[in-house]
């Protein structure tokens, strides 16, 4: 990266979270399918069809700017992706692999929550507004999301892995 004004540096950051995102759309429909929760799956494809708007509304971004989305890979989310793909290839009780499941998804919304508030505090300063719309209107969406996630692993998720132990104990 070669960054020498603060534009640049917003560009460079929105060209990452665009790679990342684009990676998401990838991921979310194989963590859907290894979900055992149904509410737990319909969360994942929801998120999906949210990313795909989120893409879009990057790309207006980028229009507005006459830039490029693409030119840049997102190594932090890989990671993360490849992190999650680790836990769907491991042998787990199908409410573990669902506690599992959200963990790595929260970890992928908060990075997405971080990147999101870093490009529109860039986005204020330089005086793009409509950038700063749309991508306020993502930061809301990761946020929910992420709140989404928090409300199905501590009502049911959760509950279930923990009570699957409690009766292995018990027998």
């Amino acid at each position: 990266m070669e960054a020498n004004t603060l534009k640049e540096l917003y560009v460079d950051h929105l060209r990452d979270i665009y790679s990342a995102e684009n990676q998401i759309t990838k991921a979310l429909p194989k963590m859907a399918k290894k979900a055992g929760s149904e509410e737990l799956k319909q969360a994942f494809e929801e998120h999906l069809r949210q990313t795909e708007n989120q893409i879009s509304r990057l790309e207006q971004i980028f229009g507005s700017l006459e830039k490029n989305p693409r030119g840049k890979k997102c190594i932090g989310m890989e990671g993360l992706i490849d992190e999650g793909k680790e836990i769907m290839s491991e042998k787990m009780k199908a409410e573990v692999m669902d506690a599992a499941l959200i963990a790595a998804a929260q970890k992928v919304e908060h990075y997405e929550i971080a990147a999101y508030g870093t490009v529109r505090a860039y986005a204020e300063l330089l005086g793009e507004q409509q950038a700063v719309d749309l991508l306020e209107q993502t930061l809301e969406e990761e946020s929910a999301a992420d709140e989404k996630l928090t409300g199905i692993a501590a009502s049911t998720i959760n509950v279930k892995a923990l009570n699957g132990e409690r009766l292995e104990e018990a027998a």
